[in-house]
């Protein structure tokens, strides 16, 4: 029987068993109960249904961060709070950081508030997400992001950066070369992907050398996030490109 909750929202898993919803929200103090099926599209939609309430929008508070959403209209991905976290406290004074696909500033948003970079260019495709990434700006007194409403592949390469974020899956190799031309001569990536379990060690890193136009590149690290389907795992490469 699994569940999260965000905020004051219930997210229930599908094989989760039909319950007194009512009773249910009481018992976790939420005010709304859903049911998320997917996330659809490179706007990373959510497709849901309403068991309880009617209000879906709600403030989720996480290592310190306060984020803002509506969970009918973006994603949120519980598993990943460590690794927000784990990026955040790499970053070192005055960085320049593109954060490529930061939908509500999931990665940006814990950068702001536990390190100092110099400046944080996040970028996101989605209306909704870019609304609610302004929004936890202004709610978490961050004054060095600069939020860009868009497509990463066309605004990417009009900045250059020290550290590169790429915090989506499924695509995001189409979108390697496109970081590693915008990234400073010893800038490092934060590539992830989901990858069979017996190609991790390989198909990554091997991804990345090929987009990177003869660059040096260093691997610092595979780190595991979670187990994304059977024998499928969502990792992320950090790498440092010469």
């Amino acid at each position: 029987m699994k569940y999260k909750k965000i905020g004051d929202i219930l997210i229930l898993d599908k094989q989760y068993p039909n319950q007194d919803y009512k009773e249910l929200s009481t018992k976790h103090k939420v005010k709304t109960i859903m049911e998320i099926d997917h996330i659809q599209g490179t706007k990373r939609e959510p497709v849901y249904k309403i068991l309880y309430g009617n209000e879906t929008e709600t403030i989720n508070k996480e290592n310190g961060c306060l984020f803002k959403l509506d969970l009918s209209k973006v994603m949120w991905s519980k598993g990943n709070n460590n690794e927000r976290l784990r990026i955040a406290k790499q970053v070192t004074d005055n960085e320049t950081i593109i954060d490529m696909f930061a939908g509500i500033g999931y990665f940006s948003i814990p950068i702001g508030v536990h390190a100092n970079p110099k400046k944080v260019i996040s970028i996101e495709i989605n209306p909704n997400s870019y609304h609610f990434l302004c929004e936890n700006i202004k709610l978490n007194k961050i004054t060095n992001i600069t939020p860009v409403l868009g497509d990463c592949m066309q605004i990417t390469p009009k900045y250059k950066a020290d550290r590169i974020i790429m915090g989506y899956v499924k695509t995001t190799h189409h979108y390697l070369k496109t970081a590693i031309n915008s990234l400073n001569k010893g800038g490092i990536l934060h590539y992830h992907e989901t990858v069979p379990e017996k190609l991790m060690k390989t198909r990554p890193i091997e991804r990345i050398i090929s987009q990177a136009n003869n660059r040096e590149v260093e691997l610092i690290k595979i780190n595991k996030i979670k187990k994304y389907a059977p024998g499928v795992e969502h990792v992320v490469i950090d790498a440092r490109i010469y």
